[in-house]
């Protein structure tokens, strides 16, 4: 059996967890999406020193363990005097990693957009980059949605890497709910339980929207 009195004698604690562990995820997960928009582009850009810096980012990031990353914005960026909060070294490590799968999915979107449109488009006056804004990438997107659900559902799990460096999540203030009580078990599956809280409309939502696709198409 669960003691809940665990989770009510430490509620405040574990709901200033989440509150940070939905801060980390919204911020992450917008500026995932804009770097990952901005490298897909250059990795399909007719612009080859593009397309070599976007296919780097791409390969470099997504090979990488996350936990690597965060270690290098918190502890690595100091040694050059650079010195970030662990919540925001840990965000933007979670951002720069997600972007890269990101990146990856909007890609295949825009491949999959038939090519007469780019030209058709071209041919019509607009440049390169007021066809990718107005034609391509909103098509692209609509395409790629269910993948990219998927990637922010990661991202939210990912999240927790922040309690490996102090980040003031939801790891981190179970970390510290243990510590007090000299409880283990009980204290992670509350945790857990915060997680699904998160995971879980997010899934539904992805599902929704598929079969929303799915029956437009």
């Amino acid at each position: 059996m669960l003691d809940f009195s665990i989770l009510l004698n430490n509620l405040d604690t574990y709901l200033e967890g989440f509150k940070n562990t939905v801060l980390a995820s919204i911020i992450a997960l917008l500026g995932s999406f804009i770097i990952g928009v901005i490298v897909a582009v250059m990795r399909i850009a007719p612009i080859k020193p593009l397309n070599w810096i976007g296919s780097a980012y791409v390969e470099f990031i997504r090979n990488i363990p996350l936990l690597v990353i965060a270690f290098f914005f918190y502890y690595g960026l100091p040694a050059i005097g650079v010195t970030l909060p662990a919540f925001v070294a840990g965000t933007i490590a979670l951002a720069i990693y997600t972007a890269s799968f990101i990146a990856e999915a909007i890609r295949a979107g825009i491949q999959s957009v038939p090519k007469g449109q780019m030209e058709a488009a071209r041919s019509s006056g607009l440049t390169y980059l007021q066809t990718m804004r107005t034609i391509i990438l909103p098509q692209a997107i609509k395409i790629v949605i269910p993948p990219i659900g998927n990637q922010f559902i990661n991202l939210v799990k990912n999240s927790a890497i922040l309690g490996m460096i102090a980040g003031l999540d939801l790891m981190y203030f179970g970390d510290l709910v243990s510590s007090r009580t000299f409880v283990t078990f009980p204290v992670y599956i509350f945790v857990a339980m915060f997680y699904l809280v998160l995971t879980i409309p997010l899934s539904l939502g992805v599902g929704y929207l598929e079969r929303r696709l799915a029956r437009s198409n």
